[in-house]
C-alpha cells in the first residue's frame, strides 16, 4: 500500500484573498471618485459652460449691433446686408468611462410677431407701431443636472440688452442701446436702437448639447423722433432686471435723471406690476429718438432661406 502525503500550503488562498482585497480596494476608488469627485468636476463643467455661453451672446449682441450700425449709417448696400452666423454651445457632454449627465440647451427666437404682450408702449406711438413697438428676443434655455442643483437658469438678448434670469430674480449683464442727453435743466432726450427680429417659421428654435449658429442680417430701419412725449411704457417678462438696469443707484440708465427730478420712474402696480413707467414730472420734458432696427433671424440645422 502507498501512503499519499499532503502538505497543506496557503500560498493559493493568500493570492485568491489578495486579489479580493484589491478588486475591493479599486471599487472603494472608483465609489469615491463617482459619488464625491465626479459631480463636483461636472458642477465646474457645466459652470465654465455657462460662462461660455454668456460669452457667445455677448458676441451675438456685438454683431447684431454691428449689423444695425452698418444697416442705418453704410451706403453701401451689399455691405449692409451681409449675412453673419454666431455661434452659440447648447449643451456639454458627460464624463467618459464615468455615470454623468450631459447638459442640455434650446435657442428660442421670438420675433416681432409672436412678443404677445411684450412691447414698448410710447405716448403720442410711432406711426408704424400704433400699437407699441414689440420687444422681441433670443432666448437661451438651460438644462443642467448639476450646476445650481438644476436650479432654472436663462440668457435673453431682449431690447438690445443680455439678461440672465434665475428662479430667485433677473439681472440685467449688459445694458441695452440707450443713451440720455440732457437738453436743459427740464428736458431730456432719450435715444434708444432698438433691435427687432422678424424670423421665418421652422427656422425659429433648436435644441440639443451641440454648437449651434444664430444667422442674423440687417433687412430695414425706422426712425421716430418726438418732443414732449406723455410717457414710455415697458412691458416685459423680467420687468425686475429691467427696473434695476434703469435706475439701479449710480449704474441705472436713467438714475441721474429720475434723481434730480426731471422724471419718474416706477412700476404701474408695486404688488403685481406689469410694466415700467417713465414719465416726466410736472414742468418737465421727455425727448425722443428712436431707431427701430429689423432684423432678419434664423438658426437650426437645415436650409438657410434669405428673406
Amino acid at each position: 500500500m502507498k501512503i499519499k502525503h499532503i502538505n497543506k500550503n496557503n500560498t493559493a488562498v493568500a493570492g485568491v484573498i489578495e486579489a479580493l482585497l484589491l478588486v475591493a480596494l479599486a471599487a472603494v476608488i472608483l465609489s469615491i471618485i463617482q459619488y464625491t469627485y465626479v459631480p463636483q468636476i461636472m458642477d465646474q463643467k457645466e459652470s465654465e459652460h455657462m460662462d461660455t455661453v454668456a460669452n457667445q451672446f455677448s458676441n451675438l449682441k456685438s454683431v447684431i449691433d454691428s449689423q444695425s450700425l452698418m444697416g442705418v449709417l453704410a451706403s453701401d448696400e451689399a455691405l449692409a446686408y451681409a449675412p453673419m452666423s454666431s455661434s452659440v454651445t447648447l449643451g456639454s457632454k458627460e464624463l467618459p468611462y464615468f455615470v454623468s449627465a450631459r447638459s442640455f440647451g434650446q435657442i428660442e427666437i421670438i420675433d416681432r410677431y409672436n412678443t404677445g404682450n411684450n412691447i414698448i408702449d410710447i405716448e403720442p406711438p410711432p406711426i408704424d407701431f400704433l400699437n407699441g413697438i414689440p420687444l422681441t428676443s433670443i432666448k437661451y434655455s438651460a438644462t443642467n443636472f448639476y450646476y445650481l442643483d438644476g436650479e432654472s437658469l436663462e440668457y435673453i438678448l431682449e431690447g438690445g440688452g443680455i439678461i440672465l434670469q434665475q428662479i430667485q430674480g433677473g439681472a440685467i449683464l449688459v445694458q441695452p442701446a440707450i443713451s440720455v442727453s440732457e437738453i436743459d435743466s427740464n428736458t431730456i432726450e432719450i435715444n434708444y436702437d432698438i433691435p427687432l427680429f422678424k424670423s421665418i417659421p421652422g427656422k425659429n428654435t433648436t435644441s440639443g448639447y451641440q454648437d449651434c449658429f444664430i444667422r442674423t442680417n440687417y433687412s430695414k430701419h425706422y426712425s421716430h423722433s418726438d418732443v414732449d412725449i406723455d410717457y414710455i411704457h415697458i412691458y416685459t417678462n423680467y420687468i425686475n432686471a429691467w427696473y434695476q438696469s434703469l435706475i439701479n443707484n449710480d449704474a441705472g440708465l436713467l438714475w441721474e435723471y429720475y434723481d434730480n427730478g426731471i422724471i419718474d420712474v416706477k412700476y404701474d402696480d408695486p404688488i403685481n406690476p406689469t410694466c415700467i413707467e417713465i414719465t416726466p414730472n410736472p414742468g418737465k420734458q421727455i425727448n425722443i429718438e428712436f431707431t427701430i432696427i429689423e432684423i432678419g433671424i434664423q438658426t437650426g440645422p437645415g436650409i438657410v432661406y434669405k428673406k
